[in-house]
């Protein structure tokens, strides 16, 4: 955007963008490599996160020389609720006020090349770019209770992580790690137990 400043100097740490009083920072590995500067820069600024997730993908691959051989979907489809996957690694930045989040649901391409230098389990084959294709979605988490359209209205209330899971269509790991956030963010409460199972309640 017009006025938007790029890798800004803020103490210790660069900025991705600057833009008004906030800080915006785009991150689309683990979150666990950014949590210490994240966790600095909202002591004493706004900082608003932007993760995408590939709801649709698709594998190009290319030649060593760059031409396109093929052009196949991924049957891998990224969904919001991943995020948990990376916010497992720091879910005290949920309930800080300097703190929000923007979920970014994209379309994208991997390029890929069997160049030989990619890893084993790949025969090789290394992915040499990716690249935005569109913008399908956005879901802002401004405030903590934002987090709490992750658990579906029409589930029990107290629930299990196998019930969420059934209910949202989530494996039971991002189940548990989704609960385990919103629990550190104070959004969720435990609320005894059923049989083996961890009961869980707004």
């Amino acid at each position: 955007m017009d006025g938007d400043q790029l890798e800004v100097k803020v103490g210790r740490y660069v900025a991705d963008i600057l833009r008004g009083n906030t800080l915006i920072e785009i991150q689309t590995g683990s979150f666990a490599n950014a949590r210490t500067k994240l966790r600095a820069l909202t002591a004493d600024h706004r900082i608003r996160l932007v993760y995408p997730v590939a709801k649709r993908k698709w594998i190009v691959k290319v030649s060593k020389r760059g031409k396109v051989l093929s052009r196949k979907p991924s049957p891998r489809k990224g969904r919001a609720e991943d995020v948990f996957n990376e916010l497992i690694s720091m879910p005290d930045l949920i309930g800080k006020r300097n703190f929000s989040l923007d979920v970014l649901l994209i379309e994208q391409e991997d390029l890929r090349c069997d160049d030989g230098k990619g890893s084993w389990w790949r025969k090789g084959v290394s992915t040499v770019d990716t690249r935005l294709v569109q913008v399908l979605g956005r879901i802002e988490l401004d405030q903590p209770g934002d987090y709490l359209q992750f658990i579906p209205k029409e589930l029990a209330n107290p629930f299990t992580n196998a019930e969420l899971a059934d209910a949202a269509g989530l494996p039971v790991d991002l189940a548990r790690k989704t609960t385990y956030c919103l629990r550190k963010a104070g959004l969720l409460r435990e609320g005894g137990w059923q049989g083996k199972a961890r009961l869980l309640e707004r």
